[in-house]
């Protein structure tokens, strides 16, 4: 099977929270059965004609205080909603810091209380992102969002806090692309945890199209 290609967002120099560093590592090696990922803090990748060689966009973007600029928002907009894929891991749903963005993802940024140990379960609705897929344990940052009326989304995952069960993976269409936001990805050691693992090339392989 020829791979695809992928592009991996995040921020290599002046990272916020959450660098690109190690977590570049674990991607491209979990997916290198399907994929050739290309790592850049360079956002100007989103541009349109930048993004066409590429089937799946992973966004690990950490914009907390910035935004992307109205072409690189133009340009992901174009490209998903004519069929590319998007992941959003973690931090990535700070690109919803532009209310196009937002809806693209299907929610922005809420805050979060402190990292703890979370207990996640996948959705009870049947998907290929989460087939084979079993209850784990993870120490994560627990993300709260506002969802975005509009978005018709499938819940994936959901993590326990506080006695509620709170939405931590969601996908859904836009246009005749696909889009997945995974909540965990805090640091490399996330990256580690077999579920998850499975869960993020289950959806790569989902918003990609990928056969088989």
């Amino acid at each position: 099977m020829d791979k695809k290609k992928a592009l991996l967002l995040g921020s290599y120099t002046h990272p916020k929270f959450h660098p690109l560093q190690g977590i570049d590592k674990q991607m491209t090696h979990l997916l290198n059965d399907m994929f050739t990922v290309q790592c850049t803090e360079n956002h100007k990748m989103l541009h349109e004609s930048n993004l066409y060689p590429y089937e799946l966009c992973i966004a690990y973007s950490d914009l907390w205080d910035e935004r992307v600029s109205p072409r690189q928002t133009a340009g992901l907009l174009s490209y998903v909603s004519g069929g590319g894929g998007l992941l959003v891991i973690h931090n990535g749903v700070t690109l919803a810091n532009r209310y196009e963005l937002a809806q693209l993802i299907g929610a922005r940024f809420d805050g979060h209380p402190p990292m703890e140990k979370l207990y996640f379960v996948p959705g009870e609705t049947e998907h290929d992102i989460t087939e084979g897929m079993e209850p784990f344990v993870l120490d994560e940052e627990p993300y709260r969002f506002i969802f975005d009326p509009f978005t018709e989304k499938t819940v994936l995952l959901h993590y326990e806090f506080e006695g509620k069960q709170w939405p931590a993976a969601w996908c859904h269409t836009y246009g005749i692309g696909r889009v997945v936001f995974l909540m965990p990805g805090h640091h490399e050691p996330s990256f580690l945890q077999p579920q998850l693992r499975l869960m993020i090339t289950q959806a790569a392989k989902w918003a990609a199209r990928v056969p088989g």
